[in-house]
């Protein structure tokens, strides 16, 4: 069939939303049509080419759509169904997966390939093959990908704020809940207030922290943060040290997480500097895949024993937490509305993108019409 994607060429490169032919769904592949797709920063570092990628490729990895068909071997999906892509594969059966650590699925080694799980193409543009990114390419109108990307979802979410739930929101919220185990009563600082930290500010206060400072520059933000239940903010990390030196009498948080959109090695040692004695300072945001140099003072570092930990997915296991996140927004508990600052048509993405960089949006939406 015939439909419309978002394509990158060449790095550097705008997005180039173009006509594509799509292929029919082959053995354990769904055909989905994508009616909402998250614009994530993630897609920019690949643009950008401070991440990897196979080009040419179709971009987004953060979507929700509706199942319009189904290939041979397909068991507990159906046609109608709705879903969320999961930028991460969760095959259920390789060692991390059965050890609830599906985020880290053997799966993602294809993540940035562009081919399929199972060989091969489905999309076709300009008389080349053309690839998915993160084995989804939410940014189009249909895409064809692997029963292992897509999650069942209640029917009755909206799909602009469904389509967060295959990446923003749980990398966030579980920046804060399962990597940092934000514990009843702690101080939580969030340092970059995006699609992202903006989540990790709700994991820390569903944990029950009594402090959430949320850091970010941009004013608009600060106020968002603070409508997602931020106690205090600061515009920098140098701002806010005295701010949590005062909250903690000294002490610092117990928890630290950062989401700077591109994280930078010199970024780390006043990062750090924000956490207490025996506290979790998790690093989320991407750095550019050449910056190998953090700066930290390693002597302070192990005599204080404080911990720096990497996360993908904020370590959450998209087939049980997608579904659970999905039902707390349901339940009033994660708000997900007040995430999505404007929605776009495809055609506008690079527009789109435009106004993340200037730090207008928590989170644009590309939004298909039918």
């Amino acid at each position: 069939m015939k439909t419309k994607a978002a394509i990158l060429w060449e790095t550097g490169q705008p997005w180039s939303v173009e006509e594509i032919e799509l292929d029919p769904p082959l053995e354990n592949e769904v055909l989905v049509r994508i009616e909402a797709a998250g614009m994530c920063h993630s897609d920019d570092h690949v643009r950008l080419g401070d991440g990897y990628a196979a080009l040419p490729t179709i971009g987004g990895h953060e979507g929700a759509g509706v199942i319009e068909q189904v290939g041979p071997g397909i068991t507990d999906l159906a046609v109608g169904d709705h879903v969320v892509f999961s930028f991460t594969p969760a095959c259920g059966r390789c060692r991390w997966c059965v050890n609830g650590r599906s985020n880290l699925c053997d799966y993602g080694q294809f993540l940035m390939e562009g081919s399929m799980i199972s060989g091969g193409y489905r999309a076709h543009a300009r008389g080349r093959d053309v690839g998915t990114l993160s084995l989804v390419g939410t940014f189009a109108e249909r895409t064809v990908v692997h029963e292992t990307s897509v999650i069942r979802v209640d029917p009755e979410l909206p799909f602009e704020v469904a389509c967060l739930l295959g990446c923003g929101v749980p990398t966030g919220w579980g920046s804060a809940v399962n990597i940092g185990r934000v514990q009843p009563g702690d101080t939580v600082v969030v340092v970059g207030i995006g699609g992202i930290g903006a989540n990790a500010v709700q994991g820390a206060l569903l944990c029950g922290a009594q402090n959430v400072v949320a850091v970010d520059p941009v004013p608009f933000k600060l106020e968002q943060a603070k409508l997602l239940g931020a106690t205090h903010t600061a515009a920098s990390m140098e701002e806010a040290l005295p701010l949590v030196t005062d909250l903690t009498r000294g002490v610092m948080a117990e928890v630290g997480v950062c989401t700077i959109g591109v994280v930078e090695g010199r970024m780390i040692q006043p990062f750090v500097n924000l956490v207490s004695k025996g506290g979790r300072a998790v690093l989320t945001g991407m750095a550019r895949n050449v910056d190998d140099k953090p700066v930290l003072g390693l002597q302070m570092f192990s005599l204080f024993e404080k911990s720096l930990l990497g996360t993908v997915y904020g370590g959450c296991n998209p087939r049980s937490d997608i579904p659970r996140l999905g039902a707390l927004y349901k339940a009033g508990r994660l708000r997900l509305d007040e995430l999505v600052t404007r929605t776009y048509a495809l055609d506008e993405i690079n527009q789109g993108y435009a106004d993340m960089l200037a730090g207008k949006n928590i989170r644009g939406v590309i939004v298909n019409s039918f």
